[in-house]
């Protein structure tokens, strides 16, 4: 079968003026199936923000840091990076007209925040009708936070995922990387895609208002659910699960691994493996639901036994017999695995500007068997494109900013 040599969504304009995260995330995946997408970054600041958050950089040729920061690469491939001073007369009319040109517009000022420039829903939606425009802000267009900035970390903390992540007598913990922008993308991205279906089929364009905290408190999905349920409080748990047991990292003789027992065949499996034969008739353990309720004692009596055996000698005595189990590798050691390798985790993007000539940045996990993936463009330098989209696109006499 022949393989289309177009992304799925080739011939989709998009116009971004997000910056940071969350929106580069959502923009960086339509440019990865094959949207255009034209990233506008401000002059006068050296462009997104994230560009200078290091250490890390991408160096060029002669070894000098460049403005291509690991941070900023983790979101913004597949792009056009042009440089329009949103502040001035001739910046907002460069904007107005590229976003008659565009299918999709994505922005995450403050709420209002483009009124004053007339770039805001209202005014583009009114001469636009079939636009697709999506706002991600901190807290959403209303409610009485809706002016507060929005962070990853407050995002967080509010929407409640913190509350019930880390060592249960720690402090409150965030994700290790910035999950609620990560996430907030990703609804942004399944939005998007919604209201372009119901745009080719009526023709009529919509404002998408999507907040961090509206899609984190979203995603506490079980323990969300186990609060509106029963009314009590979630816990921190560490690495355990609140509806599983055991379902938690464990150490063994020489290091620690991961155990997630999903059913009572399994535990039955599991506790003679360990050699605590006939724990699974103990009436304490025998169901799932008799586990959560004895936490504990099982706990005293599985997690000696476990640190008795080595991590290779445990992990293949419960992979034999079909107990889910595996390592716990560092982000290196998750990377270069097999596995990562034959799944295409990392990718090289050619780039002739910096050392080395290509890009290694992560994947983008979808294997479709038409419509491939797309790593055209590497992370572009600020305002890189500047002069060919706005002759291609842009209005006659366009000012180009250097």
């Amino acid at each position: 079968m022949m393989v289309a040599s177009k992304g799925a969504l080739d011939g989709l304009f998009v116009l971004d003026l997000s910056r940071i995260l969350a929106g580069p995330t959502c923009t960086q995946l339509l440019g990865d199936l094959g949207a255009t997408v034209i990233k506008i970054e401000n002059p006068l600041t050296g462009g997104d923000d994230t560009r200078g958050w290091g250490p890390n950089y991408a160096l060029d040729a002669a070894g000098n840091r460049t403005d291509l920061s690991a941070y900023f690469m983790a979101a913004n491939r597949n792009k056009r990076s042009v440089a329009v001073d949103i502040a001035t007369q001739e910046g907002q009319a460069t904007l107005r007209h590229l976003a008659a040109r565009a299918d999709v517009v994505i922005e995450n000022f403050k709420p209002d925040g483009l009124v004053k420039y007339g770039l805001d829903h209202k005014t583009l939606l009114a001469a636009h009708p079939s636009l697709v425009y999506c706002s991600i802000s901190g807290y959403g267009q209303t409610g009485p936070n809706c002016s507060q900035p929005g962070y990853d970390l407050m995002a967080q903390g509010f929407g409640g995922i913190m509350s019930i992540t880390g060592d249960p007598d720690g402090v409150p913990t965030k994700v290790g990387v910035g999950i609620a922008d990560v996430m907030c993308g990703m609804y942004a991205t399944i939005g998007i895609l919604a209201a372009l279906r119901h745009r080719d089929a009526t023709g009529e364009g919509q404002h998408i208002d999507l907040s961090l905290v509206d899609a984190q408190m979203a995603w506490l999905v079980n323990e969300g659910t186990n609060f509106l349920t029963s009314g009590i409080e979630p816990e921190r748990r560490g690495n355990a699960h609140p509806n599983i047991v055991p379902y938690d990292a464990f150490e063994c003789a020489d290091g620690h691994f991961l155990l997630a027992v999903g059913n009572d065949a399994q535990f039955a499996r599991f506790s003679d493996a360990i050699g605590l034969v006939g724990l699974s008739d103990d009436a304490r353990f025998t169901t799932n639901q008799s586990r959560i309720e004895n936490r504990a004692a099982l706990m005293d009596l599985i997690r000696p036994a476990m640190r008795k055996i080595p991590k290779a000698a445990l992990l293949e005595r419960l992979h034999a017999v079909k107990v889910p189990c595996g390592p716990i590798n560092t982000v290196g050691e998750a990377l270069t695995s097999d596995q990562a390798k034959a799944r295409g985790a990392v990718v090289h993007i050619p780039k002739g500007d910096v050392q080395g000539g290509d890009l290694p940045l992560l994947g983008n996990p979808l294997k479709f068997s038409r419509t491939k993936i797309r790593y055209d463009r590497a992370p572009p330098r600020f305002g890189q494109d500047t002069d060919e989209v706005l002759e291609t696109w842009g209005p006659k006499g366009a000012a180009r900013p250097r």
